[in-house]
């Protein structure tokens, strides 16, 4: 009961620590969490309906492979955590508190044509894209600009697409390559790819690639100081200018690593294998190849924030890109802490997310002016 009234003291928590290692604990410890849930909520709420309602509801989100906000520090204490497989209950009822004062700003996608005009791109709205010939060459679908091969590469044209911070968007290039953009990115690309050359693309932020398959035109995302080389694969690239890395996730296919800079000094290629990564160090200009977890690193476009081992700083960072709010960190030193976590985003506000904070980790913050300020 210590644990549920918040009087445990870091000996009871390393003993329930080591107590969940064993797996039938850890069956007895959730079945103790959803009686004690329940117990309250009655006491609380006589509604039996409803009760069975959110009971069945915690079932079933416990069969998911995400947990809404599970937040475990890497240097504090790791048996908190199981102690709210529920929250996503306690927090549909409120019970971290606060309003949501937080008002994310609502910047828009913008498409740059190769003139040089700029295009305002509404999720809900539709667009056409016309050529000199005052022929249709790209058409909106909802959240997807789709790009037609006409077969005339005369001159060829450039377009950008920009996601702003809070949204995402995809593309699909006239080839049939589809790509989808996360929140902060930005991607160039031909409007019609030549049929004798490589099919190109810069890419500046964070996307996924299901790269349409072409024997004789490779496809090449550029990075700025690194190209990706595919013919046909599935692949995430994360390159935003603020990273230390460029990394490059391979799901399915083959992919090569090719770094840019003196073409007289001969750098040889990286070829990664389905299941692995390929990490750029923009400072040593060295690459890692590691097998990790590739659904870690998608998990974004199922609308989930996934870390592992990651700084509070870079946590801070992703959640202003993927909530588009500003966080002034005033503590120093919990900025190079490190956390597991994972947040669905369309069920969790970011107020939400720092009321879970302030909750477990005592972590202080006020909200001056739209921004999250800690303290």
């Amino acid at each position: 009961m210590k644990y549920f009234s918040q009087s445990a003291d870091i000996h009871d928590l390393d003993f329930l620590n080591e107590w969940l290692k064993k797996e039938q604990n850890q069956r007895t410890f959730k079945k103790y969490v959803k009686t004690h849930f329940a117990i309250n909520l009655a006491m609380n709420d006589p509604n039996l309906n409803k009760i069975k309602d959110e009971l069945l509801k915690e079932i079933r989100n416990e069969k998911k492979p995400v947990i809404r906000i599970k937040f475990l520090s890497v240097l504090k204490y790791a048996a908190i955590a199981i102690l709210f497989l529920s929250l996503g209950y306690l927090i549909s009822k409120n019970e971290f508190g606060g309003n949501d004062l937080i008002k994310p700003r609502e910047d828009v996608v913008t498409l740059q044509l190769s003139n040089g005009d700029l295009e305002v791109i509404t999720e809900k709205g539709s667009y056409e894209l016309i050529d000199n010939n005052g022929e249709v060459i790209g058409v909106q679908k909802g959240k997807q600009l789709i790009y037609k091969d006409k077969g005339n590469t005369t001159g060829t044209k450039y377009n950008t697409l920009t996601i702003p911070n809070g949204k995402q968007f995809g593309v699909v290039l006239s080839d049939g390559t589809k790509v989808q953009l996360n929140a902060g990115s930005s991607m160039t690309y031909p409007m019609l790819f030549s049929p004798d050359s490589p099919r190109k693309v810069t890419l500046t932020g964070e996307a996924f690639f299901e790269v349409s398959h072409d024997q004789k035109r490779q496809f090449i995302v550029n990075t700025q100081e690194l190209d990706v080389k595919v013919y046909g694969t599935r692949f995430n690239v994360a390159n935003y200018p603020e990273d230390e890395h460029t990394e490059v996730v391979l799901v399915d296919g083959s992919v090569a690593l090719s770094q840019l800079g003196d073409p007289q000094i001969k750098k040889e290629e990286v070829f990664l294998e389905p299941g692995h990564m390929g990490a750029y160090n923009k400072r040593d200009r060295s690459i890692v190849d590691q097998k990790v977890n590739t659904s870690l690193y998608t998990s974004w476009m199922e609308g989930n924030l996934v870390f592992r081992n990651e700084t509070f700083e870079n946590i801070t960072r992703k959640l202003e890109r993927h909530y588009n709010v500003v966080i002034i960190n005033n503590n120093k030193d919990l900025a190079d802490e490190t956390f597991n976590a994972t947040i669905e985003m369309d069920h969790e506000t970011i107020e939400q997310v720092f009321n879970y904070f302030n909750k477990v980790y005592s972590i202080e913050y006020q909200i001056v002016e739209n921004k999250i300020i800690i303290n």
